[in-house]
Parts: C-alpha cells; structure tokens; sequence
C-alpha cells in the first residue's frame, strides 16, 4: 500500500478513536451535570409542541403532516420559541404540558433565515418563562444541559464540541451554528441550557459532524439565540423580519468531492421554471468557480435581495450549460396561511 494511502488511513482511524474517547468523556460528564443542575434548572419552560399541516401544504411530502417537538416558553404572555419547521404551513398548534395537558396555540411568527418559529398560546400558562442567555460568549467544551419534553429521557448532559458555520441542504446557512454532543434524540426545539439556567439555543438537527472542522462525532445542532435578539421585535409584531429576504432557487443540494450536485428542485419552484433537474452539478455563480454548498450559497446572496436573476453555470446530462434563475422568496412560495 502506498505510504500516502496508509497515512490517510491511520489519520482517519485516529480521528475516529479520538472522537470515540471524547464522546465517553462526554457522557461521563452529562451524567454528573444531570445530577448536579437538572434540578436547578428552569424545565418547567420546556413544553410540547404539535402542529397539524394539510396534505396540500408545500412541505407536507418531506417533513410530514403531523408534527410534534419541544418549544420553550419564553414570555409571560405564553410565548413559546421553538423550531420553525415544526410549525411551518401549519394550520393547528398546541402546546403539551406535563400531565399531557393541551392548550391550544396560534402562530405568531416564522423566521426562515435563523429558523426560529413563535407560538402564543390562547390561554394563560402557569410558568415561569425561561430567560434568554448569551450564546455568544458560549465556548468549546462549556458544559450545558439539553432538555426537551421527551418523557422518557427529558435532560441530559452535554459538552458544545465546536462552534462554526453551518449550510443545510435547504438553502439554510447558519453561520455560528452551536454543535453538542452525546446527542438527543427528540432534538427539534429542545431547549441548550447554560450553567446559570438561561436559554442559549434552540435544536434543529442530529448529525453525525457535530465535531470541530465537521470531524466525524454524533451530536445535535443548535440554532444560538443571539440570533434571535436583532428580530425578535419585528417577528412579535408582523411575524417575519424586517431584513431584506435573500434570492430563493427552489433546490437541495448537497457537496461532494468539490462539486455541488442538486439533489431536488421545488415543484413550480424558479429552479424547476428555469429547466434544473436533480443531478445537474453547479458549477459557478455569475461566472465564479462554487466550491462548496456554503460558498453557493454566498454567492448568490451577494448579488442582492430575492427577486434578482441569478446567472449558473450548469453541468447538465447534455453538457455544460448557461442556466438564468429568477429568484423568488420563499415566503411567497410556502402556504404559510393554509387551508384544506
């Protein structure tokens, strides 16, 4: 075998042994964190959330109908923060309490750009809301508590592994995304927890990069709240930023081996109006080699809001390919007002 290729394999192997000893070092110390502050934790804030979406929702295919999670209450008034995509296009909402007490809950807000989603419940909660903490002084190796209202497995204890840029496949980039680990298997909208009991973010995701530079190590992803502090005035009172909405293609796509292949396009979507198809590998933006789904995604936000054509370099099953994408806005394309 040559030496290069021995390298790369011992590499990959320490690393995979390495991440192995720092995740039992994790549980170690979720356990003892756990015992030490669950208790003086604020979970009374940690509630259930449902929603219902009707079948001819545009989300309906990939994330379901019927939706359920963890959300957070937040205000006195019966705000609740939680994942968006838990309540995105719904028509019903409630909020489960312990004792699987329901309260019916409206809709206030829908953040595609954090991913953050409001709730307001329709009548008064008997809880203490849960203060906002400080995501942004929140370190590698800070230990917290990630709760949500799993029953089962309510609390456990976790180390944040790495801080960095996050792009999802969803034309979603994140760029301080929090990473945990052990992870959680009821993420969505579960609550991060610091030391001194205040929120610092909301759980979006289960990977399997959560370690640092996207090294191979389960964990959860957490939206920090920090993002939520610049919009939350505007989302309380017309339910949407007031920040200017970037250009929407209506694609997945996912990165591999330097090239970025789409992987889906929205039906009526602009990417599927300009001819994309599954497949089709993105070569440049406006001329500009993409490296990456990040890098994409940077490119084609720089060159303005939603609504702007976005010139592509394709590689298509018929060659290379000049490609002009119409931009939308995602929030004109979601039923975020659904009926059946």
């Amino acid at each position: 075998m040559p030496r290069s290729r021995l390298f790369l394999r011992t590499k990959t192997l320490w690393r995979l042994v390495h991440s192995a000893i720092v995740l039992a070092a994790m549980l170690l110390v979720g356990l003892v964190l756990v015992e030490q502050e669950a208790r003086a934790a604020p979970l009374d804030a940690v509630v259930g959330v449902r929603a219902t979406i009707p079948d001819n929702a545009r989300t309906a295919g990939t994330l379901g109908t019927q939706r359920a999670g963890s959300g957070v209450v937040i205000g006195a008034d019966g705000l609740v923060l939680t994942i968006g995509y838990l309540i995105m296009e719904a028509i019903s909402t409630e909020v489960v309490l312990p004792g699987e007490r329901v309260v019916p809950a409206e809709i206030v807000a829908y953040d595609f750009a954090t991913g953050f989603g409001l709730l307001r419940t329709l009548q008064p909660l008997a809880i203490e809301p849960m203060a906002l903490g400080d995501s942004g002084n929140l370190m590698e190796r800070s230990e917290v508590l990630v709760a949500t209202s799993d029953t089962s497995r309510p609390v456990i204890g976790a180390l944040v592994v790495s801080r960095r840029e996050f792009a999802g496949y969803w034309e979603y980039l994140l760029p301080d995304a929090i990473f945990t680990s052990p992870p959680h298997g009821a993420f969505g909208g579960a609550a991060l927890i610091g030391r001194d009991g205040r929120l610092l973010g909301i759980g979006s995701l289960i990977v399997g990069d959560a370690g640092e530079s996207g090294a191979p190590l389960p964990g959860n992803m957490f939206v920090p709240i920090d993002a939520l502090k610049p919009i939350l005035d505007d989302l309380l009172a017309t339910g949407r930023s007031k920040v200017a909405p970037k250009p929407w293609l209506g694609l997945s796509s996912e990165a591999v081996r330097g090239r970025v292949f789409i992987t889906r396009v929205s039906p009526d979507g602009p990417a599927a109006k300009a001819g994309l198809t599954a497949d089709d590998v993105i070569v440049a933006v406006r001329g500009e080699p993409v490296r990456d789904v990040a890098d994409f995604y940077h490119k084609v936000w720089a060159l303005g809001r939603a609504g702007i054509e976005v010139p592509l370099t394709v590689l298509t099953p018929k060659g290379m390919a000049e490609v002009t994408v119409r931009s939308g806005d995602r929030y004109d394309y979601l039923k975020l007002k659904p009926s059946y």
